[in-house]
């Protein structure tokens, strides 16, 4: 089902189960969860360094919130889905700011990174929320690169604002790591 649809089926269902409306055209249900009226969209997923097993590295997921949001985002959550390593995060150093790895703006201030060790999944929440319209990149470091080169998948979901927020997955994002030397024989 197309995302359009999905929001139009969601309306629908919204306003028979007595939905209310905020003055800014967010979706909350009667049980007091929020959605956002318009999807944010994962842009992309980078890393500054893609050989294996190397530190210093950072991994950036862009990420855009529309001016029609409805909701401004509180939490972005992103956990790892595919890859032979497990990935271990510096979250004390994490980071986020207005803008794309290339062209960074205002950095935004995180109230908390945390992580669930039994679902794997990193939580970052923005103190104060980002407000719609905006295109914001959250950073992770690891402590090093997966020691097996190969495609990681990391799947991101977003939340917005409120006390009873619904995460809408925005899909994954993709890194691929490259084996150094140490895995191919020499040629002479």
């Amino acid at each position: 089902m197309r995302v359009s649809s999905l929001f139009g089926a969601m309306a629908l269902v919204a306003s028979l189960l007595g939905v209310t409306a905020s003055s800014i055209q967010a979706i909350q249900l009667a049980d007091g969860t929020v959605s956002f009226e318009k999807p944010p969209r994962l842009v992309k997923a980078t890393t500054t360094y893609n050989q294996a097993d190397i530190s210093g590295a950072t991994y950036y997921f862009t990420i855009e919130l529309p001016e029609n949001a409805g909701e401004p985002l509180q939490k972005v959550t992103i956990n790892q889905r595919q890859g032979f390593d497990d990935i271990r995060f510096d979250l004390d150093d994490s980071r986020a700011f207005e803008g794309t790895p290339r062209n960074k703006g205002e950095r935004l201030t995180l109230a908390a990174v945390t992580k669930d060790d039994e679902t794997q999944t990193i939580s970052v929440t923005f103190d104060p929320p980002v407000t719609p319209g905006k295109t914001i990149t959250v950073g992770l470091r690891p402590r090093r690169n997966p020691w097996t080169g190969g495609v990681y998948l990391f799947g991101v979901t977003a939340f917005p604002a409120g006390e009873k927020p619904y995460g809408l997955y925005l899909g994954v994002g993709r890194l691929h790591f490259y084996d150094n030397d140490r895995d191919f024989p020499s040629d002479s």
